[in-house]
């Protein structure tokens, strides 16, 4: 793909997805007082508390915050993540008008979450960010030396814990169903419905099984070097990848030439390559 069609095809996912949560964000979230992390979640309580408009307040953290990053983090965190800073908070603005979906807090949690993930999924999948809370926990981890993950977490937690307090600890409690569903979501948009199983093969026919493997599934193989744990003898491995509805051929082919072979089969989570998804 040519480098200019791929720079504009990022800038339509960052745009695409801020558009996504914002949409989440205004017919299911907000509606049901859900606070589930991130700056948005903030606008919520301040939403409830002072009834400051959503995307004014996401506006005045976001800004900011992405300046922050860039002084205290010295990274260049790139115009796309700085679009999705400004265009995350303006179709807050624009989509602030339109019918809740459900009067439902639980159902509100799930598609809400699943609505966030969705739209922030797509603004990864462009190379960016939407700013905010994520900016926040990279400095936090700067300073205190806590892991990344657990910047997050305790940044999102602080937030929940908030709504529980300014709320009901039962929208607290929707608004973690909310985080959970928005994590879950962004697995699916970046690694989607990943069928494929890594499997390994111990056998002492290495070159019958590959040559099985060649023929029979119409895959490639790669050799590994180990060794016995227990007589430490130098044993060689078979690697394949394949689809989930190659397995059972694989395995039956491999029982054929070698009954005596261990195989240990795992899900692989992303297949780039031949045969699988080029990139």
């Amino acid at each position: 793909m040519p480098p200019a069609l791929r720079h504009t095809m990022e800038f339509a996912f960052v745009i695409l997805g801020s558009f996504f949560v914002a949409l989440a964000f205004n017919v299911f979230l907000l509606p049901n007082n859900i606070a589930s992390g991130g700056v948005a979640g903030i606008s919520t309580i301040t939403k409830g508390v002072f009834g400051w408009e959503p995307g004014i307040v996401q506006w005045i953290l976001n800004i900011p915050l992405f300046i922050i990053g860039v002084v205290i983090l010295g990274k260049n965190f790139g115009i796309k993540s700085f679009v999705g800073t400004i265009t995350l908070p303006l179709f807050v603005l624009l989509t602030s008008n339109l019918e809740p979906a459900t009067p439902d807090p639980l159902l509100g949690a799930i598609f809400g979450g699943m609505g966030v993930g969705l739209g922030l999924g797509i603004v990864f999948r462009g190379r960016a960010s939407t700013g905010g809370i994520d900016l926040a926990a990279q400095v936090l981890h700067k300073f205190t030396h806590f892991p990344l993950g657990i910047s997050v977490a305790l940044l999102d937690g602080m937030i929940v814990l908030t709504s529980a307090l300014v709320f009901s600890l039962e929208e607290g409690l929707y608004a973690l169903i909310g985080l959970f569903a928005t994590s879950r979501t962004i697995d699916f948009v970046q690694v989607g419905l990943n069928t494929s199983k890594n499997v390994m093969i111990i056998t002492e026919q290495v070159d019958d099984v590959r040559q099985a493997i060649f023929k029979e599934i119409d895959r490639g193989v790669t050799v590994l070097s180990g060794a016995g744990g227990y007589t430490d003898q130098e044993r060689r491995v078979v690697m394949c990848v394949v689809q989930q509805n190659e397995f059972t051929k694989l395995t039956q082919t491999v029982k054929v030439v070698d009954p005596g072979a261990f195989v240990v089969a795992m899900n692989a989570t992303e297949v780039l390559g031949e045969g699988f998804k080029t990139g």
